[in-house]
């Protein structure tokens, strides 16, 4: 049997977080949730998530700070509200270990494809 694989939710908005670790849990990841930045550095400290899906806008801590400080073996996908152009979607793509992003409100199924598929390739 595989090792489970472990994904870091880390949103500043509660139902986006509870659906996830809700979805995420019914396919056998193990998930891990933070309420921003500054939550997640002070986990990843401690854990080695597979996967974070990292809300762009949230209070505190600044995202592209934030991902100066992550591990370049853990992928990252970006979760916004915002709308943004491809081009704009690959600007975001400050550092190596930025695999995806994903437009909220988002489909549970998509979702969930899209991890399955980012988290195959490891």
């Amino acid at each position: 049997m595989s090792e489970q694989k472990i994904v870091m939710v880390v949103d500043d908005e509660e139902d986006i977080r509870r659906t996830m670790k809700l979805l995420l849990e019914k396919n056998k990841y193990k998930v891990i949730l933070c309420v921003d930045a500054d939550d997640a550095l002070k986990k990843l400290k401690k854990e080695k998530p597979d996967l974070i899906l990292l809300d762009i806008m949230m209070p505190g801590t600044p995202v592209r700070e934030m991902i100066s400080k992550i591990s370049k073996d853990v992928k990252i996908s970006f979760l916004s509200v915002v709308r943004m152009s491809d081009a704009e979607k690959e600007g975001l793509k400050i550092s190596k270990n930025i695999v995806d992003y994903i437009q909220k409100p988002f489909d549970n199924s998509d979702l969930l494809k899209r991890v399955n598929k980012i988290l195959e390739k490891k």
